[in-house]
Order: structure tokens, then C-alpha cells, then sequence
């Protein structure tokens, strides 16, 4: 039987970013909306739906008793990795823009694959730190196990291309390593292998270089590879402290790449200013702090797990997104959790935030 309620603070959280996030993706691809499909709603409407059915998989999660996961969570795994093999197979991934990471479904929406692989990977990795905690502090019988399995879905989705999602789910699994204990020298190590070796994969792959060579001097091309993070500063520098006014972006009229998924967050700040950025990081932070305090308040340590898991690779990308758009870090194609348009992406985030809930249910008062 369940002890409580769900956390309401996650709940609040989570349907107030979803609120901005619908009214954000309607004033930032309006324009774009009406001059290709001559319908300014039209990703407005799938928003609302996806935002629907996202808030409905979220409660089925949030009622699943969480601990039926230590069963199923590797034929859970097993599941999503044959759907990144899948993804890679000519005529079966539907390739966008350079890369294939989805699965045409026909007249249904296509399934992007590595959103199930995160939280497929939280779960599975929850799992095995749980059953065997003890071994955690060995690095051959403890640590070598998941970080092949976490090698070989690193590898399938970074062959999509997709270097974002892929570091993403390596970092949110190094931070659940520590969290279970293991030794620093051995995290630090890896850490010290892993660092040359995505830089080795950025310099190798002619894109990723020109995103990093503008990330370092976009004013060195301005008109060609430093243009989207410019007009992204530009958005963010001209919204003040209180914005411009909903639906009153410039940078929007075609000037920011992709307004409505990766560069939603500069759309907001210039729209919102600085109240609306500080906002929805206020939100993201309160949804981090709650999430760590399920995490230390969970009845056993697979919830704790868990709730560290699913807390750390929304909180991670969000913080990702947010240092890409103000020019901290490379462009990555990471977008902004519950806020950035996207049907996949909302649904299996929400379905985490769903597991998160059902975790904070069993919690210690």
C-alpha cells in the first residue's frame, strides 16, 4: 500500500513548466507555423496533445508500483537497445537534417528511440546498484559491468549522430555511480579517459568542430557557424529585466535556428526578460531540490536510485540547454525539458516524472 500522497511540489513543478512551455512553443514558431503549413496553431496543437497524453502517461507511472521495475528493467533495456540497432537500419530510421533518430511510425508521429533509451538506463542502472551495492567499490566485479552496457548504448546513439543525448546519459550515470558509492579515484579515472575521447570525437567529425570553433570565437563567422549562438545572445541581451512582451520576439522572425525546440529558452528571455528566465530556473531547481529529497527520504535503496536517476537527466539536460543558449557551452541539439516543442521527448520525460512520484509515495516522513 502506498504510505502517501504524490509530492505535490513535483506536480506543481512539472505542470507549470508545462504551461509555460505550450504558451512558449505557440509565440515562438507562429510565424514559422503559418509560412510553412499556413496554419499558425499547428504545432500549438500537437503541443497541447503530446502535452495531454504526456500528463496522462505521467499518472499511470505515478499509480506503478515502481519496485515491479527490478524485474522487467532488463528486458526493459534489452527492449530499447534493439530500437537504437533498429533506428540505424536503412529504410527503417528517418533521417533529419544529418541524423537518424527516428522511427517512422507512417501516419503516427516518429518515435525517437534514445528518450526511451534514458530512462530505460535509469531504471536498469537502479537496478544493478541496488543488488549489488557491495561490489560497487571494485571497479572489475562493481563498476566494469554497467559501464559496457553504458559503452554500447553510448555507441549506438552517438552512431545516430547524437553526441548530446549520449554524454547526457554517460554524466547522469556517473553522478548515480557516485551516489552508490563508488571510489572517487576510479570515477576520476574515467573521467580522465572519457574527457580526451569526446574531444576526439568533436575534432574527427567536421560539424562538431565548427560548433566547437564558434562556441570559442563566434565572431570569428558571424554569418555562418557563430550566427545561431549570436542571435541567441541577442535574444537573451535584449530582453531586460522584463522582456519585450509575450509574442513580441524578433529573433524569432527566422533569425534564431530551431526557436521552438533548442533555442526556446532565448525566445523566453527576450520575450519574458530576466523574471521569466530566473523563473523557470527557479522551477528546474525546486523540481532538483524535491527530487533529491524523495531520493534521501525512499524506502529502499532501488527508490533512491530511482529518484537520483530520473532527477539528475532532467535537471542535467535542462542545465545543458540553458548554458547553450547563453553561449557557455557548444551547441549540442539538447532541448529544454517540458518547455521546448517535441512529442517523444515530452512524453518519456514525463513518464520519469511519473516514476519520480510513485517513488516519492514510498518515502519516510
Amino acid at each position: 500500500m502506498y504510505r502517501k500522497a504524490p509530492d505535490f511540489i513535483i506536480f506543481f513543478v512539472i505542470v507549470t513548466l508545462l504551461g509555460i512551455g505550450v504558451v512558449m512553443v505557440f509565440s515562438s514558431t507562429s510565424i514559422s507555423a503559418y509560412q510553412r503549413y499556413d496554419d499558425s496553431f499547428y504545432f500549438l496543437k500537437r503541443q497541447l496533445l503530446w502535452s495531454i497524453i504526456g500528463i496522462g502517461v505521467m499518472i499511470f507511472f505515478m499509480k506503478f508500483d515502481y519496485h515491479r521495475y527490478i524485474k522487467w528493467s532488463p528486458k526493459i533495456l534489452m527492449g530499447s537497445m534493439l530500437l537504437l540497432i533498429l533506428v540505424l537500419v536503412p529504410g527503417v530510421g528517418k533521417n533529419v537534417k544529418g541524423s537518424t533518430r527516428w522511427i517512422d511510425l507512417g501516419p503516427l508521429p516518429p518515435l525517437q528511440v534514445s528518450e526511451i533509451a534514458k530512462v530505460s538506463m535509469v531504471i536498469y542502472m537502479s537496478r544493478y546498484l541496488s543488488l549489488k551495492n557491495k561490489r560497487i567499490k571494485s571497479f572489475w566485479k562493481g563498476l566494469f559491468p554497467p559501464l559496457l552496457i553504458l559503452g554500447v548504448v553510448f555507441a549506438l546513439i552517438l552512431a545516430e549522430p547524437d553526441l548530446g543525448t549520449a554524454v547526457t546519459i554517460g554524466a547522469t550515470v556517473m553522478v548515480m555511480f557516485v551516489a552508490a558509492g563508488a571510489k572517487w579515484r576510479h570515477l576520476i579515472g574515467l573521467g580522465s579517459l572519457s574527457i580526451p575521447g569526446i574531444f576526439f570525437m568533436i575534432i574527427t567529425e567536421p560539424y562538431r568542430l565548427k560548433r566547437l570553433l564558434s562556441f570559442l570565437d563566434p565572431w570569428k563567422d558571424p554569418l555562418g557557424s557563430g550566427f545561431h549562438i549570436i542571435q541567441s545572445l541577442y535574444a537573451l541581451g535584449s530582453g531586460g529585466l522584463f522582456g519585450a512582451g509575450l509574442g513580441r520576439s524578433r529573433q524569432k522572425f527566422f533569425y534564431l535556428p530551431e526557436p521552438g525546440t533548442d533555442f526556446i529558452f532565448s525566445v523566453l528571455g527576450e520575450e519574458l526578460g530576466f523574471v521569466g528566465t530566473f523563473t523557470v530556473i527557479a522551477l528546474y531547481f525546486l523540481f532538483a531540490w524535491r527530487g533529491l529529497q524523495i531520493a534521501l527520504k525512499s524506502e529502499d535503496l532501488f527508490g533512491c536510485m530511482l529518484a537520483i536517476g530520473i532527477t539528475t537527466m532532467i535537471t542535467l539536460q535542462a542545465i545543458i540547454n540553458m548554458a547553450v543558449v547563453s553561449g557557455s557551452m557548444p551547441v549540442t541539439g539538447i532541448t529544454l525539458p517540458f518547455i521546448s516543442y517535441g512529442g517523444s521527448s515530452l512524453v518519456f520525460m514525463l513518464a520519469g516524472v511519473g516514476i519520480l512520484l510513485n517513488v516519492s509515495r514510498f518515502t519516510t516522513d
